[in-house]
């Protein structure tokens, strides 16, 4: 245990966030859990946070060596407010920086991409969690919760493209032990569940662990791209339209050990993750 270092989480309060300074302070590390509001979070320090708004960075970075990094959402673009950031924590001596990017953005690619070849060159310890779609997706506050809730569909244009969701809490067993091992990553790692699963096997298991119907509806990438711009930027719509189509191409139906290998335990089952929500909500 160490509780000399402190770490920054960014979006503290957020999906991946939240957990990870969660299983920070439940293994004794010091944090500061950033938020637009500062909101509190159990054993850790709150502070407020900003990507739009640099005259918050200074404080957040304050006392701070390592960093997680959540991008601002929905941002296509992210890279104009998270470089200069990421300057000034390497001037003030954050020495280790873990960047929360995705599976279906390569190095040097679009939106967080560029960020991610940034990170190499600004910190000597470093990683890139690159997790493929989560399954809390389909739970919590997603635009495929609330359809799910609302009218029993899922919405994609992945047609039966599969994709290897990932439990966030793994996300975050994984992000503890890039921030806090002694030798960093200082690689990419892409994060996926044990199996890869097509959002009509999504569905299916949803309606048997739930008992309620579930189905997947497909849309074009036209479709799909308009449904999106109804709720998030157009730019930002064009380019989840865009993973879509690219799922239902294939390019996310794989699975990888790094959850296993990083944590040293199988990441969580999509049933098994089903299950526990339902005993959480029960």
């Amino acid at each position: 245990m160490t509780t000399a270092r402190t770490t920054l989480v960014i979006g503290a309060t957020g999906t991946t966030g939240s957990r990870t300074a969660a299983q920070l302070t439940a293994a004794g590390h010091r944090v500061k859990a950033a938020s637009r509001q500062a909101t509190p979070v159990a054993g850790a320090e709150p502070v407020p946070f900003d990507w739009h708004d640099p005259t918050t960075h200074a404080a957040a970075l304050d006392g701070v060596d390592r960093v997680y990094l959540v991008p601002p959402p929905g941002d296509s673009g992210p890279a104009a407010v998270m470089l200069p950031f990421l300057h000034q924590a390497r001037t003030v001596g954050v020495r280790r920086a873990v960047l929360l990017s995705s599976s279906a953005i390569p190095e040097g690619g679009p939106a967080v991409g560029t960020v991610h070849q940034a990170l190499p060159d600004l910190f000597e310890q470093w990683a890139v969690l690159r997790p493929s779609w989560f399954m809390q997706n389909f739970t919590g506050t997603h635009a495929h919760a609330r359809s799910i809730r609302d009218e029993g569909i899922i919405w994609t244009a992945t047609e039966t493209g599969r994709v290897g969701f990932v439990d966030a809490e793994d996300i975050a067993a994984v992000a503890v032990r890039a921030l806090t091992d002694e030798q960093a990553p200082n690689t990419d790692l892409v994060l996926t569940g044990p199996e890869a699963l097509s959002h009509d096997d999504i569905a299916a298991s949803i309606s048997e662990v739930t008992g309620r119907p579930v189905v997947h509806r497909r849309l074009s990438y036209k479709q799909m791209r308009d449904r999106l711009t109804t709720q998030v930027p157009v730019e930002f719509a064009a380019m989840l339209a865009d993973m879509d189509r690219a799922i239902a191409g294939g390019a996310e139906d794989r699975t990888t050990d790094a959850v296993h290998r990083l944590t040293g335990r199988p990441p969580r089952t999509f049933r098994a993750f089903l299950e526990g929500e339902m005993r959480c909500s029960s």
